[in-house]
């Protein structure tokens, strides 16, 4: 059999969760999660994995610890090895990987799988007063680090390769080729499990929740719960606007709080498990499991919000909720954050039952998104430059992450920062002293611009905090910022 070609060189992302204190050597544990993957037809044959040294170093191991996991899978023939070539997904899987099943078989095999291994939305920015000398402004990406020369050699590509017919309409999901992409991406780095044919492409995660919100009221929805605190101006608007009723979920240190959601009577409920916006929390495993429960008693869809998903930096990753219960979950992510807004291209990967549907609002929303842009970024998937793109600014935004912390270390420990461990902004507990609102107040009368955490609470109660987004920001006009705000705060205390 001749050699399986690809047209993208190795992945630098690869989703693999390790739990040091399972008692289980971490070799096993990475075979383990890469055998799932690849029965689960989450990587599929011929697909390059990471080099040795990548993954290791994302992991944090020894490269010795990889290059054991890989040579077991080879010899149990998952994988395939040359000398100075990539290691690749085998073209022909074991017998006893044969058949991946259904997408309900994969569901259950996933979340068996991940269950032994974790035993162990950005809203866009607030409209805001021009003049601000410094402005921690969340939501925002450095527009300024788009790959311009990458992204043009993918739209050549696409102009000059492209089958006529590919321009002319679609359907309401989207064109094959970003789709099969999209899946092939977010099945290997966020667990999902994705099916070319459940994925419907739209202008970014405004459009998308707008026409799940439609479809969902017309299936019959009346009530939709939200995170408390959530962003205001996508899915708490547009459910008003289809006369559902709102009702906030209250968020701790670990995300929403699961024990809540049967006294909300909700049909659907958005989330930012991997992430929660602003406070970011992280969902446990025990409490994604809840969640998927309820839906599961309820008959009820949970709207997976992956905003910045692909940004962390002291922590192992985490998989996304879509890959427990495909059937349930509407998974949910965007260029947005990891690419510019401007771009409007957004992805949902949606359980079967409402794929037909949410592709009929697509279509009758603004006939589909642009071909060319869609095309585009299928290549540039492809051929592994929004892997590179990402490993890129990682260590970008952790250097303004660590100017942040260090700040405020210096300027104002009485501040207590949280989700720093992931994302493009952290959230400042104040202490109970300070009012939140005094302080962006007293912050913008020494042209400092901050959000607080009081206007994103749907039941309006709860510790002040600040929003500090560092992403556009240089390192020295962070640590400027940071002794403006505590110039700021030393007024409201002396006042």
């Amino acid at each position: 059999m001749g050699r399986l070609k690809t047209n993208s060189g190795p992945a630098e992302d690869l989703l693999i969760e390790l739990d040091r204190d399972a008692g289980v050597p971490l070799h096993r544990q990475i075979e383990a999660s890469i055998r799932a993957s690849i029965r689960a037809g989450r990587l599929r044959a011929g697909a390059s994995l990471p080099p040795t040294r990548t993954l290791a170093a994302g992991l944090g191991v020894s490269r010795g610890v990889v290059v054991e996991a890989y040579q077991q899978l080879v010899a149990e023939g998952y994988l395939a090895s040359r000398s100075g070539g990539y290691t690749q997904v085998a073209a022909s899987m074991p017998p006893a990987a044969a058949d991946a099943g259904s997408a309900s078989s994969m569901a259950a095999s996933m979340a068996a799988s991940m269950a032994a291994s974790m035993a162990a939305s950005t809203a866009p920015p607030a409209a805001r007063s021009a003049g601000f000398r410094i402005d921690f402004g969340y939501g925002r990406t450095d527009v300024s680090q788009f790959p311009r020369a990458a992204w043009l050699r993918s739209v050549r590509t696409v102009l000059t390769t492209t089958p006529n017919d590919r321009f002319a309409y679609l359907d309401g999901r989207g064109v094959p080729e970003l789709r099969q992409a999209l899946c092939d991406y977010l099945n290997r780095v966020r667990g999902t499990l994705a099916v070319p044919g459940n994925v419907a492409i739209c202008n970014g995660y405004g459009q998308g929740i707008s026409l799940l919100i439609q479809v969902l009221a017309r299936r019959g929805a009346r009530r939709i719960a939200l995170e408390d605190p959530s962003s205001d101006d996508d899915a708490r608007v547009l459910a008003a606007a289809a006369g559902l009723d709102v009702v906030g979920i209250p968020v701790g240190p670990d995300g929403v709080q699961v024990d809540a959601l049967d006294l909300a009577d909700a049909d659907a409920l958005v989330l930012t498990p991997s992430h929660q916006w602003p406070t970011g929390g992280v969902l446990s495993a025990a409490a994604r499991a809840e969640v998927i429960r309820w839906a599961r008693r309820r008959g009820a869809i949970v709207v997976e919000d992956d905003y910045d998903a692909e940004y962390r930096y002291d922590r192992s990753p985490v998989g996304a909720m879509q890959g427990l219960a495909p059937d349930h979950v509407v998974y949910c992510g965007t260029a947005s954050k990891t690419l510019a807004p401007g771009l409007r291209l957004g992805w949902m990967v949606v359980p079967p039952q409402l794929v037909a549907d949410v592709a009929a609002a697509k279509l009758l929303a603004d006939r589909g998104s642009s071909v060319i842009d869609q095309l585009t970024f299928a290549d540039f998937l492809g051929r592994g430059e929004f892997d590179r793109h990402l490993r890129r600014m990682r260590p970008v935004y952790r250097r303004r992450r660590d100017a942040l912390l260090d700040a405020l270390r210096t300027h104002l420990p009485d501040l207590r920062p949280a989700g720093i461990a992931a994302g493009q902004h952290v959230v400042a507990w104040l202490p109970p002293d300070l009012d939140e609102a005094a302080v962006v107040a007293a912050a913008a009368r020494h042209g400092l611009g901050i959000q607080g955490v009081g206007p994103f609470r749907i039941a309006g109660a709860g510790p002040g905090g600040l929003i500090f987004g560092y992403a556009i920001l240089s390192e020295s006009a962070i640590a400027e910022g940071v002794a403006l705000l505590a110039t700021a705060i030393r007024e409201v205390r002396g006042s």
